[in-house]
């Protein structure tokens, strides 16, 4: 489904252009391909634009490859919004263009209003101790330690019952093989 048949796109650029701070609004068909990702990394580093807001489809798939972008770009991932025309105007508005342009211009500056006040968030690396606290030495908190400890992560275990073992321990039997439960 193409977002351009349920909402106008130049309508929305040309009310993006009003909005505070925005220095420069484009429409192009898919901007999460090669050839408009390169207009977008162009803007960055010709026209010095420092937040990135792209208003089409869902962010579930396209925003790690937006956010890889500004890298490449030389800006920071989280200065990156996504509106989702798509599912929020084009899917849920396709039998009133009008409604879904008037939602997508909200939409849209809702994105650009949060753009401005996105800020970088530095990446640490941090030493971490692997082991794990396993809470619970039934079958499935002893199945978790066995399975922890396989791919060697050190394990604490603790039971407060003065055996191991939980419902198990209480059984005769086990079905479906009869064997000893104990």
């Amino acid at each position: 489904m193409n977002i351009g048949q349920f909402v106008d796109a130049e309508q929305i650029k040309s009310f993006a252009e009003t909005l505070p701070n925005v220095l420069i609004a484009r429409t192009f068909t898919f901007f999460c391909s090669d050839p408009g990702q390169e207009i977008i990394k162009r803007d960055i580093r010709e026209l010095g634009v420092n937040r990135v807001v792209v208003a089409a489809c869902t962010p579930k798939i396209h925003e790690p490859t937006y956010r890889e972008l500004l890298v490449d770009a030389g800006i920071s991932p989280y200065y990156f919004e996504m509106v989702n025309l798509r599912e929020h105007c084009s899917f849920v508005h396709s039998k009133d263009k009008a409604a879904a342009t008037e939602k997508a211009k909200s939409l849209v500056a809702g994105g650009v209003y949060r753009a401005i006040a996105l800020e970088d968030v530095p990446r640490k690396e941090v030493q971490v101790t692997k082991s794990v606290l396993v809470v619970g030495a039934g079958i499935g908190g002893m199945n978790a330690a066995i399975n922890l400890a396989n791919h060697g992560i050190k394990v604490y275990l603790v039971e407060k019952e003065p055996t191991i073992g939980g419902r198990m321990a209480q059984l005769d039997r086990v079905f479906p093989t009869d064997d000893c439960a104990i």
